[in-house]
């Protein structure tokens, strides 16, 4: 068979030159007198430059070592380690995509440590999945809808560019915190931290090489019962949780200020017109800097998320969003795609396969540890997740994920999160919606789905109401 076992593997491919120079002029410049050349001239000693990074750091002040950035190179790891690394928000990520990549001979990751009995009960039921997605393939049903039934061990590549402070948060995580209880990410992390340290000894030589609790824990509270079962048959899938009170005035308002520093009594008088709050919030919306839609905040929680989709999710780096531990997912949580419901065949071989996986996570637990089940996880399998986003945050979030070229589950969460929002605050979010219908033009070229008169149509608020 094509699929094989692959070894995953962290490498560095490049990082600022004279970075550490950068980071040992930074911790000077606030302190000793000189211009940022001069500074820049007597922070040419290595030796002096780590002592001073490490002196710095120790004492908590990280914020020197932004000044070096690394692009690493992220081959052959499982999907599980590129969920992990794509929580990090302050790092940059280009992934291949599932949407157009065939993966059936993409390989997957074997845990180590596995009896032979086990090693040979993994392979066997990765290679049926495997089989599983080809079966898809050939039947006609498209890639991005195939890639559900892949387990997470499936094999990732992929490109990540972070700076010093942002790398030793990561590594931290890796060696340390909630990634240190995954082998392949606590190996990854070794990887990564004997090249960086080749690099810049001044920046990770001074790791804290000590356990970091980083995870919620309410196992022991009284009252609170984490189970499964309680979950209602039906539910919505997108929740407004919470959301800034009166957000088109405030945002309005904040504009205004802005603008103008107008006194409140002024600012009183010309957003108690609805024309004028319109006309205002239609600048804002529609100018490249519209930083007062920053000023208010929207608490979704997005139900029965797929765990590709939640990768969709999180590629928006401004926002604050909260992914439930992978070990917890419960296997009989599963979308099924519509392309996949079309055919008999091919939902009875997608049913197959999750029924399959279930049982045999059941009968692997306690024999195996979560940290190695996470790999039975399917990409169709679901979580919920919640996020927090500013209106700013909110206009490219839409703009991007209602699009019609926008995969179609991230598209349903996109469509209903503006439902929501036009329901709360109709004035704020009437203008939101795709790229076309904000701008008036269609952002995608050859790849246009060439319905922008229909799409804008769709959009308008007394359409969607």
């Amino acid at each position: 068979m094509a699929n094989k076992h692959l070894q995953p593997q962290a490498v560095i491919l490049s990082a600022t030159r004279d970075g550490e120079k950068l980071c040992a002029a930074g911790g000077r410049i606030s302190t000793q007198p000189g211009d940022a050349i001069d500074i820049w001239n007597h922070s040419q000693d290595v030796e002096k430059n780590r002592l001073l990074i490490q002196k710095v750091t120790r004492s908590g002040h990280t914020s020197v070592v932004e000044h070096v950035c690394f692009h690493i190179a992220f081959q052959n790891v499982s999907v599980m380690v590129e969920q992990f690394m794509i929580e990090f928000r302050l790092a940059s990520f280009t992934v291949k995509s599932r949407r157009y990549v065939d993966f059936s001979t993409a390989g997957y990751y074997l845990p180590e440590g596995l009896a032979e009995r086990e090693r040979e009960a993994y392979t066997a039921h990765m290679e049926a999945l495997f089989a599983d997605y080809q079966y898809l393939i050939e039947h006609d049903v498209p890639k991005e809808d195939a890639r559900f039934v892949l387990p997470y061990c499936f094999c990732s590549n992929f490109y990540c560019t972070l700076n010093g402070r942002e790398l030793l948060h990561v590594l931290q995580a890796m060696l340390y915190g909630r990634g240190s209880k995954f082998p392949e990410l606590a190996a990854l992390g070794r990887q990564l931290l004997e090249q960086a340290q080749q690099i810049a000894p001044g920046v990770f030589d001074s790791i804290k090489q000590e356990p970091t609790p980083d995870a919620l824990d309410f196992t022991d509270m009284p009252g609170v019962t984490p189970d499964a079962a309680v979950l209602p048959q039906s539910r919505p899938f997108v929740e407004l949780l919470a959301a800034t009170p009166q957000a088109a005035e405030c945002v309005a308002r904040t504009a205004l200020i802005q603008a103008f520093q107008l006194p409140r009594e002024e600012i009183n008088r010309i957003t108690a017109s609805a024309s004028a709050r319109r006309e205002i919030l239609r600048r804002v919306t529609g100018c490249t800097r519209p930083r007062p839609l920053e000023n208010t905040s929207f608490t979704f929680r997005l139900n029965g998320v797929s765990l590709p989709c939640i990768t969709h999710i999180v590629r928006h780096r401004m926002q604050s969003v909260m992914i439930p531990d992978f070990t917890k997912a419960d296997r009989t949580q599963k979308i099924i795609p519509p392309s996949v419901r079309q055919s008999p065949d091919c939902l009875a071989r997608y049913e197959a396969a999750f029924h399959r996986n279930a049982a045999l996570y059941q009968q692997l637990r306690g024999i195996l540890e979560e940290e190695t089940l996470v790999y039975f996880l399917l990409s169709g399998n679901t979580l919920d997740v919640v996020t927090t986003m500013n209106a700013r945050e909110l206009l490219l979030f839409l703009r991007l994920r209602t699009c019609n070229r926008a995969q179609w589950e991230i598209r349903l969460y996109a469509d209903e999160m503006l439902r929501l929002l036009r329901e709360k605050e109709p004035e704020l979010f009437e203008a939101f919606g795709p790229s076309c219908y904000v701008t008036g033009k269609c952002p995608e070229g050859r790849l246009s789905c060439g319905k922008m008169e229909a799409v804008c149509e769709k959009y308008r608020p007394d359409q969607q109401a």
